[in-house]
């Protein structure tokens, strides 16, 4: 029920209900998240002296920037965003995005810089809900925006198969190390926490380009 697939804006989103500007807004914002989620994923592999832990983990990394000569995540959306039709060089530089983006983002690193090994490792598990928002994203966006292509979407193709092997490990941790009635609150509290981090970015969404409050700075969509 707390899951962002839920929210309004993703339902704009994947029913074809927005223009090319409001689309590109999203990518635009979604790119500091995504790329922020190595950064996060090294904050969590930090706090861990047990090798097995770190060598699960630092996959992810390499999931999202790649490594020499192999493409990664945020290759990937770099190619979702220029696809749309915005400069990568702006994109990059992250300076068009909402300030609630920024602030999301940066609050969920902090989260697991600040919170328990457990609860950091805790916080990833809405990837277990991931596939199946890939997949009515890819259909639901290929179906209605003639400016979206295949080639475009490889991002989420791609995320099909990282997403679950990942949900998986982190599903079995918590698991197996949440042996207290109060570590597994803990647990269910990380998640909530991480599904409030993605809710409120399309809150910010559709504060601003849906019902037209963009604030000073951030990224205007050309007319039509």
């Amino acid at each position: 029920t707390r899951y962002h697939s839920l929210h309004p804006f993703h339902k704009l989103l994947h029913g074809g209900k927005l223009n090319k500007g409001q689309v590109q807004a999203w990518a635009l914002n979604r790119y500091y998240y995504q790329s922020t989620i190595p950064i996060k994923d090294a904050v969590v592999i930090s706090r861990f002296r047990d090798r097995a832990t770190r060598l699960e983990w630092r996959h992810r990394i390499e999931d999202h920037d790649g490594d020499v000569g192999s493409e990664g995540g945020i290759e990937r959306w770099l190619k979702l965003t220029e696809g749309l039709g915005l400069d990568t060089a702006y994109v990059e530089s992250t300076e068009g995005i909402l300030p609630a983006t920024r602030f999301a983002v940066e609050a969920y690193v902090h989260y697991c810089r600040e919170k328990s090994p457990l609860e950091a490792i805790a916080s990833s598990l809405t990837e277990l809900f991931a596939p199946g928002i890939h997949e009515e994203r890819i259909a639901g966006m290929l179906q209605h925006y003639d400016f979206v292509n295949p080639d475009i979407m490889s991002y989420f193709k791609r995320r099909l198969t990282q997403a679950p092997r990942d949900a998986n490990f982190a599903l079995e941790y918590v698991r197996t190390h949440a042996t207290t009635p109060e570590q597994r609150a803990q647990v269910c509290n990380a998640l909530i926490f991480k599904t409030n981090v993605l809710w409120v970015q399309l809150d910010a969404l559709q504060h601003a380009y849906v019902e037209g409050n963009i604030p000073p700075g951030a990224f205007v969509p050309k007319a039509s």
